[in-house]
């Protein structure tokens, strides 16, 4: 299947390694060009590099942090100066700590919205203008399953991601009409970093180890199994494709059937 995205930019954020660097990956192969960001310089030029010797395609790579406004405006300004416009945006950003409500801080609160919710809403008001004015894009939003069903010990990412799928929701009604969708893919347990880090956290907690806590995460899984991150990518190029023009305002779980519930 012919996804169309050979003639188009790509942005995604927070993309030097885990869902969004398969995400990147993914976009490339179907011949996309790419700005991809991570907070450290080198690590984000080794990123670029690989991919660009892997697919050919044309990366630029850029160290932001996406959590701070003026390093999300340099970012586009610099990726429409490269490649003269972003016709695909997918938000994305490192998830907040675990932890319960006793435990978490009036400062940890603000640091997480500026991480998880502000950085999607800057980064979307930055490209949107542009894609407005060619009447077409996509704003794709890596959120999480704690959306439909909040997951235990993880009050802020519960909290948060909830807040950026109703401003989800809401943008995609504004902006339908200017050929622009707006949706939300969710990632399960998915084998990356970041699951590695929260598996060793709560192992820990329990006294067990990370192994044998992650096991207990399959058995949760009707799969039986995590998820892997091209699993995950495979989506996420059909959401911002030609083919999905008419799915908008949307959240769509990776999750092998985790969610317990219809919708």
């Amino acid at each position: 299947m012919d996804l169309g995205l050979k003639t188009k930019v790509a942005l995604v954020a927070a993309s030097s390694k885990g869902l969004g660097r398969a995400v990147a990956e993914e976009l490339a192969k179907e011949g996309a060009s790419l700005i991809i960001c991570g907070r450290h310089t080198e690590t984000i030029t080794k990123t670029a590099a690989e991919i660009a010797d892997e697919t050919g395609a044309h990366v630029l790579a850029l160290a932001a942090d996406v959590s701070i406004g003026a390093d999300v405006k340099r970012l586009v300004e610099s990726a429409v100066s490269r490649f003269g416009r972003i016709d695909i945006l997918v938000t994305n950003a490192g998830g907040p700590p675990a932890g319960n409500f006793a435990s978490l801080t009036e400062e940890q609160w603000e640091t997480a919205t500026r991480l998880t919710l502000y950085s999607a809403i800057d980064l979307a008001r930055a490209v949107l203008p542009g894609m407005k004015d060619r009447r077409w894009g996509r704003i794709l939003n890596i959120t999480s399953i704690a959306v439909k069903q909040p997951v235990d010990n993880l009050m802020l990412s519960n909290s948060l991601r909830a807040g950026l799928t109703g401003f989800a929701r809401t943008l995609a009604n504004e902006v339908a009409a200017d050929g622009i969708t707006v949706n939300n893919i969710l990632p399960g347990y998915t084998r990356t970093e970041r699951v590695e880090e929260l598996a060793e956290m709560m192992a820990a907690k329990q006294g067990i180890t990370a192994a044998d806590f992650k096991r207990k995460w399959e058995q949760e899984i009707p799969m039986r199994r995590l998820g892997e991150p091209h699993e995950f990518a495979a989506l996420a190029a059909f959401l911002v494709s030609e083919r999905a023009s008419y799915i908008t305002g949307t959240s769509i779980q990776v999750d092998g059937g985790w969610i317990r519930s219809l919708l």
